[in-house]
């Protein structure tokens, strides 16, 4: 389970999150979604603490980090917390010098210190799960941009993190290379892998995410169960920002 309990987020003098409170129950899939600028993003790297809030607290499982403005957190908390997180980003960031089955390998090596036939096997198994083993010794420049993604996907998984983390994960692909992000995605959804991901693409939270949490200006408008927040949202804020980027995604 994850738990974000008065999360506050501050560059200078502006206010990205404002008192953020949210549970996350293991085995869900959570998409975030608003308009940009919202504070989508900055939520989700503050899971993982790539970027440390200004106040609050964050907590995955029995781990907690605790954060104020005259005060950093102590870093062994913060490396505790990330280290039961895989992320995910907008644009791949594969090692280019390193082939697929290589970027899968390396935190096994360098970060967990794992034998390097082991962390091959491993490497190997989820690029079978993404559908890439056939691309194992392929160079990121020689792959498609839903075949890096789907190698990003792999790493993320290589050391067995309690939840996975995606940031906006098809908006750099065209519609045919998302849906075969979308299709991985989904099966790890369905084996019960805990995720939160920020994304615009309202087909792949309706596809993929049992729950919602919409986001604006840094604070939460209306959170949910998918079907209801995409069918039926109970605020008017919400209702118009569905209905424009349904529009959107049908021309």
């Amino acid at each position: 389970m994850i738990e974000l309990s008065h999360i506050e987020k501050r560059f200078g003098d502006a206010v990205i999150l404002k008192d953020i409170s949210l549970t996350f129950p293991e085995g869900s899939v959570t998409a975030l979604v608003g308009p940009s600028g919202g504070g989508k993003s900055t939520l989700l790297r503050c899971i993982n603490l790539l970027e440390q809030p200004t106040a609050g607290a964050v907590r995955i499982g029995n781990d907690v980090a605790t954060f104020s403005p005259d005060k950093k957190a102590a870093w062994s908390s913060v490396q505790k917390l990330r280290s039961q997180t895989g992320m995910v980003f907008q644009n791949f960031q594969l090692f280019p010098h390193r082939t697929a089955i290589e970027n899968v390998m390396e935190g096994l090596l360098v970060v967990q210190k794992w034998p390097r036939e082991k962390a091959k096997a491993r490497a190997m198994e989820l690029l079978e799960k993404v559908g890439m083993e056939h691309k194992a010794d392929a160079w990121p420049a020689n792959l498609s941009g839903g075949q890096q993604q789907r190698v990003a996907i792999a790493r993320a998984l290589a050391p067995s993190p309690k939840v996975l983390l995606c940031d906006e994960p098809t908006s750099a692909l065209d519609p045919e290379l998302s849906a075969e992000v979308i299709d991985v995605l989904g099966t790890l959804a369905r084996e019960g892998t805990t995720m939160v991901m920020a994304t615009h693409d309202l087909r792949l939270a309706s596809q993929v995410a049992n729950l919602v949490v919409f986001l604006e200006a840094g604070q939460v408008v209306e959170t949910g169960e998918a079907a209801q927040v995409f069918r039926n949202p109970a605020q008017e804020r919400t209702k118009r920002f569905v209905s424009s980027i349904n529009a959107a995604q049908t021309l």
